[in-house]
């Protein structure tokens, strides 16, 4: 795989990133491209870059990005508002279409956990044939009420409207625990805690309004405006972090041609460039992308 660090703008910040090409790139193709976009405290350099190693072998140029304020992208690190990552993702977009190498006509999307709704919403706005969504979660406020006990929901509704009271008055999110509602299940922390922890950008402190971000989240009305765009979504079948009906209701609600795919696994058990399952996801993720993105090409 050959890699290129790139930057470019998203609302006046500079955000990094890398374009990933074949072994065998020719400068004079146009290649069909894929925008890989990571989940919750996720960086470009693993799970966006670990799609594009398989991807790439597969003959995809693909481009993964670390949203404003991870890593080396500019903005707050402790501002993570969804409708921003949307915004960082439909900027990238305008971006990979610049480039001479990449046929504008065949462009697709992955997004992984929280990137799965980010790329959803993205479709339902531009002229995008294909999205995948994966082990991701669709309506923010159910999700939260499946991983809360009724107690504790109702405190997070308290602080959420208290932070609401703080930034009207003082013009500032109440610093936070980056998984203080969003809290993980043990084989999901272990799996944290081993791989990616250590990654530049990752853990670092978050703000209230991030929860009142997902309050605020519905990709199924997303998924019932996509059109022509064909949608891909797939799912642990033993997530416990984000449950499978979730997918399953994205699914249901998306009117668009679409495919699901059930992963024998939990949220990230399998996320190693060498595992079974990982490998059997790329395999199926690649067949819908020749699917949709050669037919593009024959219009």
């Amino acid at each position: 795989m050959i890699e290129k660090s790139i930057q470019f703008y998203s609302e006046g910040y500079k955000l990094k990133g890398v374009l990933y090409f074949p072994d065998d790139y020719e400068s004079e193709k146009k290649y069909p491209a894929i925008i890989a976009n990571s989940g919750y405290q996720g960086v470009n350099e693993f799970y966006p870059r670990m799609f594009a190693q398989a991807l790439t072998q597969k003959g995809y140029v693909c481009f993964g990005f670390d949203y404003r304020g991870f890593a080396d992208s500019e903005g707050d690190p402790a501002r993570v508002i969804l409708e921003e990552q949307v915004a960082d993702i439909r900027n990238a977009l305008t971006f990979l279409r610049t480039q001479s190498e990449v046929d504008h006509e065949r462009i697709g999307l992955i997004g992984w956990g929280m990137g799965g709704s980010n790329v959803v919403r993205v479709a339902e706005k531009e002229d995008v044939p294909a999205v995948a969504a994966l082990n991701g979660f669709y309506n923010g406020e159910r999700w939260l009420k499946t991983i809360h006990s009724y107690e504790d929901w109702l405190r997070v509704l308290e602080v959420v409207y208290e932070d609401r009271i703080r930034r009207v008055t003082t013009g500032e999110s109440k610093p936070a625990d980056p998984f203080l509602h969003y809290p993980l299940d043990a084989p999901t922390r272990d799996y944290v805690e081993k791989e990616l922890a250590s990654k530049k950008g990752f853990g670092g402190k978050t703000r209230i309004q991030f929860t009142d971000s997902i309050l605020e989240l519905d990709t199924e009305r997303a998924a019932k405006n996509l059109g022509d765009t064909s949608l891909f979504v797939a799912h642990g079948k033993n997530n416990v972090l984000h449950p499978v009906e979730e997918s399953l209701s994205l699914y249901n609600s998306a009117t668009c041609s679409k495919v699901y795919y059930e992963i024998n696994g939990m949220h990230n058990d399998f996320m190693y460039s060498d595992h079974p399952e990982f490998q059997a996801l790329v395999e199926e993720l690649y067949l819908f992308f020749e699917e949709v993105l050669s037919y593009e090409l024959s219009k």
